[in-house]
């Protein structure tokens, strides 16, 4: 049982680290992409680009957030 829940603690700690908002902006996107894969079919010159640019702003938006505490 110390070994599943270890397991669970440093998966948790490698992918939500120290902010959960940016893990939940990574997954969204990447859950985002996939649904536009199978929708549009293979990845078109237009998708990398724009995956790309909602992480950024998913990154911007929770910076904003924990910025406007201080």
């Amino acid at each position: 049982m110390g070994f599943i829940r270890g397991f669970g603690q440093f998966w948790y700690d490698l992918i939500v680290g120290d902010d959960w908002k940016i893990a939940v902006a990574v997954t969204v996107t990447l859950a985002l992409g996939t649904a536009a894969l199978l929708v549009f079919g293979p990845p078109s010159a237009v998708l990398t680009p724009v995956l790309g640019a909602c992480l950024m702003a998913a990154f911007a938006i929770a910076l904003r957030i924990d910025m406007r505490d201080r």
